[in-house]
């Protein structure tokens, strides 16, 4: 699924848009819904890490941001 060891996809997400994280949040819960269990493992701890920037860059929002991002995108 995603290429980088996990510890610098942690440091990837500070550098990107937010569109650009929003996007990757997007890809990672697509990436989600497969039934290989150890891929899924993976995939939910990048989207806490994804989870974590997000709320930090919108503090008090929650996901709010990503779910109005979300909302206005043509069909994910």
């Amino acid at each position: 699924m995603e290429d980088l060891p996990i510890q610098d996809f942690a440091v990837s997400l500070e550098a990107m848009s937010d569109d650009d994280l929003f996007t990757k949040m997007a890809e990672l819960e697509r990436a989600s819904e497969t039934s290989d269990a150890d891929l899924r493992k993976e995939t939910m701890a990048r989207i806490a890490l994804t989870e974590e920037v997000i709320e930090r860059r919108f503090p008090g929002q929650l996901l709010a941001p990503y779910r109005e991002w979300k909302r206005r995108q043509p069909i994910l």
